[in-house]
């Protein structure tokens, strides 16, 4: 299940080549995810079982706008289950398509450490922790040590004031939880982040308030939108403006995405 138009204001498209996780901390508690698998059930024969999706690897070959593209939106890329082949697979593709940014992001920190090593980290890929609670912070240690272009947090659902150290961090997103159940998020520990990023030149972008709804509350922190983004963004948008992409299959079906210059 991907998105051409997401919801989610830090990228363009989602991408799951699996679907599924388990709960590992109190971000998790109230998990969109799940709560999706559950409304549209028929979509999800396996519900929120850790599923791996080989046919979906190729998708991103065949969209031709360079976009920011969130992988797993439903799942995490590193849960336990996902297996070193089929992880390798998603790199391939992801180091075969360098005209989109992707965008990962993970809770189990120690798995992606001991499983970085053996992976190609092309520049076009983005890695992520979640840092809800002053009781995962630990998770940026780990995300320091994995040699990712640009790496990123997202405390996100927001759930108590964090002191971060940034060295070596590119990009911080800050959210409040939505939902019927959401718990509150206050504006000290969201200024708190932005002050701490500014003062490391780290870009900031505040996601959401919360509530109800995603947009409940709206995205104004002190009478702004903050949309920031790491630096080689804006580098990478130049740099591709100048091609088209031309995609062609082989006689097993699969698509090949190749660089033209304009």
């Amino acid at each position: 299940m991907s998105s051409i138009n997401t919801g989610i204001e830090w990228c363009d498209r989602t991408w799951n080549p699996t679907t599924g996780c388990d709960k590992v901390s109190p971000g998790c508690t109230h998990c969109y995810a799940e709560a999706i698998t559950k409304r549209f059930h028929t979509n999800f024969p396996n519900g929120f079982t850790l599923t791996e999706y080989p046919k979906r690897l190729n998708e991103p070959k065949t969209w031709r706008k360079p976009s920011r593209i969130f992988v797993n939106s439903m799942s995490d890329l590193f849960h336990e289950d996902v297996s070193i082949e089929f992880l390798k697979q998603v790199f391939d593709v992801m180091r075969e398509t360098p005209h989109h940014i992707y965008q990962i992001l993970t809770k189990r920190h120690e798995r992606l450490l001991e499983l970085a090593p053996q992976l190609d980290w092309s520049d076009n890929i983005w890695m992520g922790v979640s840092v809800e609670n002053q009781n995962y912070v630990h998770r940026v240690d780990y995300l320091r040590q994995v040699n990712a272009k640009v790496r990123f947090l997202s405390c996100e659902p927001l759930l108590g004031p964090l002191q971060l150290d940034l060295k070596g961090i590119d990009w911080v997103i800050v959210g409040g939880e939505s939902g019927q159940k959401h718990r509150p998020m206050e504006l000290e520990w969201v200024q708190s982040i932005r002050d701490k990023c500014q003062d490391a030149g780290v870009a900031f972008f505040f996601k959401q308030w919360g509530g109800r709804t995603p947009k409940a509350a709206g995205r104004v922190l002190d009478e702004k939108i903050w949309d920031e983004m790491p630096e080689v963004w804006e580098k990478h948008q130049r740099q591709f403006n100048d091609y088209s992409f031309k995609i062609s299959r082989n006689s097993m079906k699969k698509a090949t995405t190749t660089l033209v210059k304009m």
